[in-house]
């Protein structure tokens, strides 16, 4: 697949099988870039919600909710997310597919990469409108693209055994 990271960001919503097998030969530095970024990402989204939260109580001001965001989004997340790529790759081997480590990682991290944009409109209605109905919407669709994207990836990376 030609082009760079944002076309297949872009194609994974909707055509995520050939994007994730394009990227089959990614080497694990590449994989940890792709976590880190969209980690990023995801923090970089919080902030709306975070400036909102410290507006309505200022009891916690906004850096103390940033700290804490940086803590758990940059330390902490990677972490489980190569914790639950390796369970997937172990309960794997109780299927009739195989999903090697490595594959496994680069399904999830990269389903992480290609939402992170649905992630950002999430913090901005998180932070410009609240909860309500269309922060539901949109976390919906967020959790539900990442699912396919994942799914798909790893479908496409499965040895039969």
């Amino acid at each position: 697949m030609s082009g760079g990271i944002l076309p297949r960001v872009l194609k994974s919503w909707w055509a995520p099988r050939p994007v994730v097998r394009s990227l089959a030969a990614m080497s694990e530095a590449q994989k940890v870039v792709l976590l880190m970024v969209a980690m990023l990402i995801f923090l970089i989204a919080q902030m709306p919600s975070h400036s909102r939260a410290a507006t309505l109580d200022p009891s916690i001001p906004f850096e103390a909710r940033f700290g804490g965001a940086l803590l758990a989004v940059m330390f902490v997340m990677p972490l489980i997310a190569y914790g639950l790529a390796w369970l997937v790759s172990v309960l794997s081997r109780l299927t009739p597919w195989r999903i090697s480590g490595p594959d496994s990682r680069l399904a999830l991290f990269w389903a992480l990469l290609a939402v992170a944009p649905a992630m950002l409109l999430q913090g901005l209605v998180a932070g410009f409108v609240g909860p309500g109905p269309a922060l539901g919407l949109v976390q919906v669709i967020c959790g539900l693209g990442f699912l396919f994207i994942w799914g798909a990836g790893l479908s496409a990376l499965a040895r039969r055994k």
